[in-house]
């Protein structure tokens, strides 16, 4: 599945949970009772929770996978980060979605270093 289809699979899952939301405050506005307002949060957490862990993990994996590769293409194994980016290659697979993200933007970092770097070369 192209990065773009998923984006557009996560927008689709906002716009639900955005309807939800929706429905909740008009069961509140009617006065309706507790209970069913209580399932219908439990409704917007289920769907939270999919998107989340499903969706969201698989843009963030192919993003930073995207960015391996340019950073790996900027650093033919003799730069600064070659080290950094040679455990990065090697631990992605089994990484939990928390530190997908965090090296997301270290991954972005080094990026932004190896273009002014091979820039001035």
């Amino acid at each position: 599945m192209e990065l773009y289809d998923e984006i557009k699979k996560l927008k689709k899952h906002l716009h639900y949970l955005k309807g939800q939301i929706e429905g909740i405050e008009k069961m509140i506005d009617r006065g309706e009772d507790s209970n069913d307002i209580y399932i219908q949060f439990k409704a917007i957490e289920g769907t939270m929770n999919k998107t989340i862990y499903v969706l969201l993990e698989d843009i963030l994996r192919k993003d930073l996978a995207l960015k391996i590769v340019r950073v790996v293409n900027a650093c033919p194994g003799d730069c600064e980060d070659a080290e950094k980016i040679e455990f990065v290659k090697k631990e992605f697979p089994k990484m939990e979605i928390k530190k997908v993200a965090s090296i997301i933007a270290e991954m972005d970092t080094i990026e932004e270093k190896l273009k002014k770097l091979n820039s001035n070369e």
